[in-house]
């Protein structure tokens, strides 16, 4: 990765060159990250596994690298960027604009304007600094809005707290400690740890069966 900024007032202007492929970007000093690609987000897409024809979600866009970086790449891929930053999304617009590619681009409250829509693929670098509030819902929300087998990648520079979530909510995880930051690699397989939600009701389904059985043979 190399990237080769200028400044103008409060404005930074990158062509940033990831995997051979060279982008230009403008970020300010408000949004995250200010000066180019920042070393987590790229660990994370080093270790991402994203297909051409994916449905996939720059959560926490930012200024907008990992979604204009995948529309520009993956032009068959329908990609969508979402942040609750205005600033953010205004800055993600113009360099889509600017790459000449046309993502879909909300701005998003984690996923509050984009609930209805379905993902193979979710990336994030989310605000690990702060409380676990904002991981919680991106995580719980990942799992939700995931279609079956999807994908979620996360990277941030602390282990215990999100591998316990994310275990708790996909049922596994995977870890890879990669240049001094964790990322989290976790699948929707339909069967581990949300079916065993949907064999508990199934259970309790028949013993309602069983009872109201009963209830009729007494009648």
């Amino acid at each position: 990765m190399s990237v080769n900024p200028t400044k103008k007032g409060s404005l930074n202007f990158m062509d940033i060159t990831y995997q051979g492929t060279t982008l230009r970007f403008t970020s300010n000093a408000e949004v995250f990250s200010p000066r180019g690609l920042d070393q987590g987000t790229e660990t994370m897409l080093n270790h991402a596994e994203v297909h051409a024809n994916d449905r996939i979600l720059d959560l926490g866009c930012g200024f907008g690298f990992v979604g204009v970086y995948f529309a520009a790449t993956k032009p068959e891929a329908r990609v969508t960027m979402a942040d609750v930053d205005g600033n953010a999304v205004a800055l993600a617009k113009e360099n889509a604009e600017q790459n000449h590619v046309t993502p879909m681009i909300s701005q998003s409250d984690g996923f509050a304007a984009i609930r209805d829509a379905r993902f193979d693929v979710i990336l994030s670098n989310p605000p690990y600094h702060e409380n676990f509030s904002v991981p919680k819902h991106f995580i719980e929300g990942a799992y939700r809005q995931l279609a079956p087998n999807g994908r979620l990648y996360m990277v941030t520079k602390r282990r215990t707290w999100y591998e316990n979530k994310i275990r708790t909510v996909f049922g596994g995880v995977h870890v890879i400690e990669d240049n001094g930051y964790f990322v989290f690699a976790a699948q929707k397989r339909i069967g581990e740890h949300r079916g065993h939600t949907h064999e508990k009701q199934h259970t309790l389904s028949k013993k309602l069966q069983r009872k109201q059985a009963r209830l009729a043979r007494n009648q």
